[in-house]
C-alpha cells in the first residue's frame, strides 16, 4: 500500500493575497468601500455627489412610469433577448432612440460598462488599432484588453495628438467620450470627425455623460459611426444602449455574447427611460436650470480662489493631489452636512486625488453658497497645515 505524507495546511495563498492587498490599499489611502446611502426623503445630507444632473431620478411622472411600466410588462424581462426578453417597451424605446440620434438601429443593455465592454470585445480583434484618448473609461480599456487589439492612446482631446496617429493608422477605429467623467470637459467631436472621415475611420463615442444635457446635434449619426448612451445619468434610471448602423447592430446581436447570454434590461426600466427622455424633452427648463447652477459654483469658485479646472459641464473637479488629504476633506464635508465624491487612482492619474463635485438642476443657491465656503475653508486649513508643516521639516532634520 502506497502511503501519502499530510501535506502541512497553512493559512491560504488567495487569503494572504488578499489580506495583504487591503493593507497596501489602506496605507495607500484607496481602500474603497461600500456606504448606505439615504434616500432624498430621509437624508440631511445634500448630495454634490451623484450624476443625476436634471434631478429626474426622484420626478413623481417618471416613479409612475416605472410602476405602471412595471404593471404592463412586470417587473423583469425574465430572459435573454433573442429568447423572450426582448418587449414591446425595448422596441419602444430603441425606436426613440434612433429618432433622436438619426442612426438606424439600436441594442440595449443592463448597464453602460457592459455596453462598453461588450462593443468593443465584440467589435475588434487582434488585426485591428484603437486609437483612444487616454482618459477613455475603464469599460472601454477592459473591453480593448479583452479582444487583444492594438491600442494606441492620444493625448486627453488633444486633436494634434489625434492627428499623428490617425495619420499612421488610416481605416482603423477612433473612441473618446462626449463629456469625461472625471474632468468634466467635452471632447473636441467635430474635429475628430472630419479627421476620422479623411483617413477613413470609425468613430465611436462613449456619451454617457453627455446624453441628456448637450445638445443632441453635438453627437449623432451625422459625426460618429457608434454612439453608446446611458440612461443612469442624465435621465435618472438605469441601463445603456449601443446606436449604429443596422448591419453594425445586426452583427452585435448575433455575435456579442453579454447580449445573447444575460438577461434583457427589465421593460419596466426601458419604459422609464422611454418617459424620461420624452421627459426632458419638454421640460427645457430643466436644463437651464442646471446651467444656472453651474455657473454660479464656477463663480462662486473663482471668487475663493479654488482650484477648478475648465470645466463649463456639471461635473466640477476641486484638485487637491494627495489622497488622504481627499478622502480627510470629503468626510469633513459630510460632517458638515455635504456628500461629495473623493476621486483618486486608478480613476485618476497619480497626484490627482480630486473632490468631484456634480451639480444638479434641483440644488438649491443658498446650498452651493453654503458648499463653497466649506470648501473655502477647509482646503485653506490643509494649505495652512501643509506650510506650518514646511517650515518645521528643516528644524526637525537638524535635531
Amino acid at each position: 500500500m502506497t502511503s501519502f505524507s499530510q501535506p502541512e495546511i497553512g493559512e491560504h495563498p488567495i487569503t494572504l493575497r488578499i489580506s495583504e492587498k487591503l493593507a497596501e490599499l489602506q496605507a495607500a489611502g484607496l481602500l474603497r468601500q461600500r456606504q448606505v446611502s439615504a434616500t432624498s426623503q430621509q437624508s440631511t445630507l445634500i448630495d454634490f455627489s451623484h450624476n443625476d444632473y436634471l434631478g429626474l431620478a426622484h420626478e413623481p411622472a417618471l416613479a409612475q412610469a416605472l410602476y405602471d411600466g412595471a404593471t404592463v410588462y412586470g417587473v423583469g424581462s425574465r430572459a435573454s433577448p433573442l429568447v423572450s426578453g426582448y418587449s414591446q417597451a425595448h422596441v419602444a424605446l430603441e425606436q426613440r432612440l434612433c429618432e433622436i440620434t438619426s442612426h438606424q438601429a439600436c441594442m440595449l443593455f443592463s448597464s453602460g460598462f457592459s455596453a462598453n465592454s461588450a462593443l468593443m470585445k465584440t467589435l475588434f480583434n487582434t488585426d485591428d488599432t484603437v486609437i483612444a484618448d487616454k482618459l477613455v473609461h475603464a469599460s472601454i480599456i477592459d473591453g480593448l484588453k479583452d479582444c487583444g487589439s492594438k491600442i494606441s492612446r492620444f493625448l486627453h482631446n488633444d486633436i494634434n495628438s489625434a492627428a499623428r496617429i490617425i495619420e499612421r493608422n488610416p481605416n482603423s477605429a477612433v473612441v473618446t467620450e462626449s463629456v469625461f467623467s472625471m474632468d468634466g470637459d467635452i471632447a473636441p467631436i467635430t474635429e475628430l470627425s472630419d479627421l476620422c472621415k479623411q483617413y477613413g475611420c470609425w468613430l465611436i463615442v462613449d456619451d454617457a455623460h453627455g446624453f441628456g444635457v448637450l445638445p443632441s446635434s453635438f453627437v449623432n449619426a451625422d459625426n460618429v459611426d457608434i454612439q453608446v448612451v446611458t440612461f443612469g445619468k442624465a435621465l435618472g434610471g438605469q441601463g445603456a444602449a449601443i446606436l449604429a448602423s443596422k448591419e453594425v447592430v445586426d452583427y452585435l446581436v448575433a455575435t456579442c455574447r453579454e447580449y445573447i447570454y444575460s438577461t434583457a434590461l427589465s421593460p419596466a426600466n426601458a419604459h422609464l427611460a422611454l418617459a424620461a427622455i420624452n421627459w426632458q424633452q419638454t421640460h427645457p427648463e430643466l436644463l437651464a436650470q442646471l446651467t444656472a447652477k453651474v455657473a454660479l459654483f464656477r463663480q462662486l469658485a473663482l471668487a475663493n480662489k479654488l482650484s477648478i479646472t475648465s470645466s463649463t459641464t456639471a461635473i466640477q473637479p476641486i484638485m487637491i493631489g494627495d489622497n488622504h488629504q481627499v478622502i480627510a476633506i470629503a468626510q469633513q464635508l459630510k460632517q458638515q452636512g455635504f456628500l461629495v465624491g473623493a476621486i483618486r487612482s486608478p480613476t485618476v492619474p497619480k497626484g490627482q486625488a480630486r473632490l468631484r463635485i456634480t451639480l444638479n438642476a434641483r440644488h438649491k443657491v443658498d446650498d452651493i453658497h453654503a458648499l463653497v465656503n466649506a470648501l473655502t475653508l477647509l482646503i485653506d486649513q490643509y494649505n495652512d497645515s501643509d506650510e506650518k508643516q514646511g517650515a518645521l521639516a528643516p528644524q526637525t532634520m537638524a535635531k
